[in-house]
């Protein structure tokens, strides 16, 4: 993908001059991986009006040339500390660095050997990945495709007596018989009064007649995440899960239904909120509304309570409304989606139903 590399180190180098620096040391690994295609596990990245230079070391010689084939290439362990002075050999005067992810050591190392003058930069890739290019998207769709191909198989298997532990590692193993690198996070299989815990670790305990199952889950696929959340009935449900199952599905309905190019993020999780509160389990509806996902399974934006972010076309969240009775049960449910200019685009497709099993 290099062509799609040099477009967003394109947009990233608009974002750095309008910051009056002449170039961005990249150190999230991430994030290089997303300005060039570098996946190694050490490596920086300097972004500069000519072009990007990437450093690593010797175990990455012949990965480093095959993934980033269009970018010059340092081979020095030292990775920060040769782009600065590469930076210096162009003569950059200052040089934005990634606050967040560099250690006040790190700072203090560097900073000493300057010139470059090195300048705090505020979160100027993972705002560029926020919008997702539709070779992005793509990966996405499949991620999310594998995880209604697997849950889909999984679902026979959702009887009494198996375990919350059993259940995860079957429905992780079928997401890698699908094509999953592995899963986008650990995976969340809640029953009964479990289900009532926002995100409960799987245990021994035994799926029993009556329960709620809460299953949060999602594939990797060639570096993007996944999400889905679903909640079923084993044997017969109650008046009361019914109940709740019912506003979740309206709460998250209406979240759907609010996604649109330059919408606040504050307005959707209230769109989606007020029906929860208007049944009266408002109490019970107790983390944001959803998130940006991409190479990380949370990234920008986030959907909560007075966010002032506004969607842009492209970009992929989540909407995951729920309602948790401690000791009793709860209910989430959850879709990942894509903001589009025409339109909201639905990946994880499977059925939003109540599922009785």
């Amino acid at each position: 993908m290099p062509e799609a590399h040099a477009d967003r180190r394109a947009r990233l180098i608009a974002a750095v001059a309008e910051q009056d620096l002449g170039a961005l040391l990249v150190t999230n690994l991430l994030n290089v991986r997303y300005l060039c295609g570098f996946t190694g596990s050490n490596a920086a990245l300097l972004v500069t009006p000519g072009g990007a230079v990437l450093a690593t070391d010797g175990r990455y010689i012949t990965q480093s040339a095959q993934e980033a084939p269009d970018v010059e290439r340092i081979i020095e362990r030292a990775v920060m500390s040769v782009l600065l002075s590469k930076a210096g050999t162009l003569g950059l005067a200052r040089v934005g660095f990634e606050a967040h992810e560099m250690t006040v050591e790190q700072h203090t190392a560097l900073a000493a050997k300057s010139p470059p003058e090195l300048v705090a930069s505020s979160r100027l890739v993972e705002r560029l990945r926020a919008v997702k290019d539709e070779t992005e998207i793509e990966l996405l769709h499949e991620a999310c495709a594998i995880g209604d191909r697997a849950f889909e198989t999984l679902l026979p298997a959702i009887t009494a007596g198996r375990s919350e532990r059993q259940l995860a590692i079957a429905l992780e193993d079928l997401m890698r018989s699908e094509g999953s690198d592995g899963p986008s996070f650990e995976t969340i299989v809640a029953t009964g009064p479990n289900s009532a815990i926002p995100h409960h670790s799987p245990t021994d305990r035994e799926v029993a007649r009556g329960d709620l199952v809460k299953f949060d889950f999602g594939a990797l696929y060639r570096g993007y995440h996944a999400d889905m959340t679903r909640t079923v009935v084993v044997g017969v449900a109650a008046d009361w899960q019914r109940e709740i199952y019912d506003v979740v599905r309206r709460s998250q309905q209406a979240g759907v239904d609010a996604l649109a190019v330059d919408a606040l993020t504050g307005d959707i999780d209230t769109a989606s909120r007020s029906v929860i509160d208007d049944a009266g389990y408002g109490d019970h509806f107790t983390h944001a509304l959803g998130h940006g996902v991409g190479l990380e399974i949370h990234e920008a934006p986030t959907l909560g309570s007075g966010g002032s972010d506004r969607l842009a076309d492209r970009m992929p969240v989540t909407v995951e409304p729920g309602i948790y009775l401690e000791g009793r049960g709860g209910v989430r449910i959850e879709d990942t989606l894509v903001v589009r200019a025409g339109g909201t685009e639905l990946l994880t497709k499977t059925t939003k139903d109540l599922l009785v099993l």
